[in-house]
């Protein structure tokens, strides 16, 4: 069994109308056995989960042996034409959201909440990462105080 030490949430970096299909085909196309999410949650709050817990997921390089990835669809924003990050999560996504990370927070109390965002590097060592460190912007919102209670 996994020892789960982080749990990341990440978006798709799509559309929300993108469907679970499309995306699985997408990381087939690229080679990949497994999917990039454990869990992934569609516009309408529906939770399909793609990869059995005990396996690893192609969530965050590096990261992956004990972590388990959970994501929403969604997370561009189109503003006069151009792609933008935006927190683009509909009411039913983060009401699914939360269910689903104090679920897994129960099963893997030790787990340490992260937006894929939380990793990036800490270039001037303030003890956070700063808007301009982060390596991407995904999730598109800060999870770790979103979620620092659960």
């Amino acid at each position: 069994m996994r020892t789960i030490r982080r749990i990341f949430v990440h978006c798709t970096a799509t559309s929300q109308n993108v469907t679970v299909r499309r995306i699985q085909k997408s990381w087939r196309g690229i080679g990949w056995k497994n999917p990039g999410y454990h869990y992934i949650i569609d516009a309408n709050g529906v939770t399909t989960q793609l990869l059995d817990e005990s396996r690893c997921a192609n969530g965050v390089k590096g990261y992956n042996a004990d972590s388990i990835h959970v994501a929403y669809i969604g997370g561009i924003d189109y503003i006069r034409g151009k792609m933008k990050a935006a927190d683009t999560r509909t009411d039913a996504q983060k009401d699914s959201l939360r269910q689903l990370l104090t679920d897994l927070k129960k099963r893997y109390p030790k787990a340490q909440i992260l937006g894929h965002r939380d990793i990036s590097p800490d270039k001037n060592h303030n003890g956070k990462v700063d808007p301009w460190e982060r390596i991407k912007e995904c999730p598109c919102f800060d999870a770790i105080p979103e979620y620092q209670y659960i």
